[in-house]
């Protein structure tokens, strides 16, 4: 499951990364269509198949208690109980540059914005903190 899916445009940061677990206790959520400006189509996630979840916002104490809920067996999970929290750590210009080189000119303007959420979202959730492992990616 990506994130990215979850937020509700640019300015939602927070409010996608804290709707990981409703999706992960019902088991269904909504795209987010970046291009209408609005959620799209539902989409299920599949019982007893890994799951991996990815993007801004996804490793916080609540997402991590909703992963563990659902790989514990607990509604539609695995019931293999594993869960592997990683941070991949990049230094902010790179993940620009990544970023800008993956969505091009549509993401440009909204960086600032963007980066000063996922700064406030880190601040709050302390996700590193969480990670059983961490990656420096070049």
């Amino acid at each position: 499951m990506r994130v990215e899916d979850l937020y509700p445009g640019w300015d939602g940061l927070a409010e996608g990364a804290a709707a990981v677990p409703e999706a992960l206790r019902t088991g269904r959520y909504r795209r987010y269509d970046w291009l209408a400006g609005r959620f799209a189509e539902e989409h299920a996630l599949e019982p007893g198949r890994p799951l991996v979840i990815e993007g801004c916002g996804a490793l916080s104490a609540d997402n991590l208690a909703a992963a563990r809920t659902w790989t514990a067996g607990s509604g539609t999970g695995t019931g293999t109980g594993a869960v592997l929290p990683v941070w991949i750590e990049l230094p902010a210009e790179e993940r620009r540059r990544r970023a800008l080189a993956r969505d091009g000119e549509t993401f440009r303007p909204h960086w600032e914005r963007w980066a000063k959420q996922e700064d406030a979202l880190a601040a709050r959730t302390r996700p590193i903190a969480l990670a059983r492992e961490i990656l420096h990616a070049d």
